[in-house]
């Protein structure tokens, strides 16, 4: 095993979640197509296809953050909704989670003990 590289999301509307995704994490997509569209997240692919896919709470991705308060309540204004609230899950990590418009969870991590 390498190691994660690709976490996709699947959207009713491409465009629209393009639209959604480039403000949220604040990146133009460097792939742009009818079928994909790809941002790289500091090394690493976050993917959008368009798909009325049945969704599940069952996985997780957690994408790494500085300030967990601020991005957190930065998802919610741009339309996400409430999944986990911020919470401490031992020494100084925290995650939470929020749904997007198309009911997909994003997870938050402030984790610095983590190192690449």
């Amino acid at each position: 095993m390498l190691g994660l590289r690709t976490t996709i999301y699947k959207v009713g509307n491409l465009n629209d979640a393009k639209a959604w995704y480039t403000k949220a994490f604040r990146i133009e997509p460097y792939f742009d197509e009818s079928y994909y569209v790809g941002f790289n997240i500091a090394g690493y692919e976050l993917g959008l296809q368009e798909h009325d896919a049945i969704k599940g709470d069952n996985v997780f991705t957690y994408w790494g953050v500085e300030d967990i308060h601020k991005e957190y309540e930065c998802f919610l204004e741009l339309g996400a909704t409430k999944h986990e609230e911020p919470m401490n899950v031992g020494g100084e990590l925290m995650v939470c989670s929020v749904k997007d418009p198309w009911n997909n969870i994003i997870g938050l991590i402030y984790n610095p003990y983590f190192k690449l």
